[in-house]
């Protein structure tokens, strides 16, 4: 597939992203994936090259392009229980400098940029998140519900922005939350919020999970929650962005 690193203007500057897509000569639907808190590298790039074999153009933007093209701090192979306090520790002043502002002029950077890409097909486009990115794909769904019609998010703090972000969502979403993230009366209380603001949504804990558990460059890894994050992300795309039937709302687990 044909794989390519890009800069995409913003009003900071030029964000580095990585982009995939089928080699078909066609126009495709496109998903914007945001990383996780230890940012773009290897990982990212193969989760969505899977993605993109299953008929999308996937963008993968690094977080923190302010900072210095990505990988923006040195990380080992495979971060592990015993490096992680260090790499947080350079990560944490870059990810509580991305505000809020900063995250919404992005996002509109990034979906401009979609926009425009001769492989990317008319319509909708889809916002998927890992870890801190599940809460900035849920902001850029709230921004962007006319352009927006899927949001996924893992094992990140996705309710943080309280039930003002919900009410504007029109999205579809998916919620896939690990089981040392959230309790089950939290959830009870996230799933509640979300009725109330009328999303049609699932939100369920995978069990047996820590918090990362989708990456496999990490001691969370879980395969058998990876390939369940696959089978709940690529129906919905499916639902959303190549007009397969709509579930009921308020469908969860």
């Amino acid at each position: 597939m044909p794989a390519k690193m890009l800069q995409i203007p913003t009003t900071d500057g030029q964000a580095d992203a990585f982009a995939v897509f089928p080699d078909h000569g066609k126009r495709h639907p496109a998903v914007l994936m945001y990383p996780d808190g230890f940012g773009f590298r290897p990982v990212l790039r193969e989760m969505a090259r899977e993605l993109a074999g299953h008929g999308y153009y996937v963008l993968v933007p690094n977080l923190f392009y302010r900072h210095g093209p990505a990988p923006v701090i040195e990380l080992p192979e495979h971060i592990g229980e015993e490096v992680r306090p260090a790499v947080f520790a350079q990560l944490m002043p870059l990810i509580e400098a991305h505000t809020a502002e900063r995250v919404l002029s992005d996002a509109d950077a990034y979906l401009r940029f979609l926009a425009i890409q001769p492989e990317v097909g008319a319509g909708p486009v889809a916002v998927t998140g890992y870890c801190i990115g599940g809460l900035l794909a849920m902001r850029t769904a709230a921004a962007h519900p006319g352009q927006v019609a899927a949001v996924a998010g893992f094992h990140g703090p996705v309710g943080a922005d309280g039930p003002d972000l919900l009410a504007k969502i029109t999205a579809q979403v998916h919620l896939g939350h690990a089981e040392t993230d959230i309790t089950p009366e939290a959830l009870g209380e996230l799933n509640q919020a979300l009725d109330a603001a009328g999303v049609d949504y699932t939100s369920e804990i995978y069990p047996g999970t820590v918090h990362g558990f989708t990456m496999s460059d990490t001691d969370a890894f879980n395969p058998s929650a990876l390939q369940r994050h696959w089978d709940r992300l690529l129906p919905l795309l499916a639902r959303t962005l190549a007009g397969q039937p709509r579930p009921r709302l308020g469908n969860r687990t």
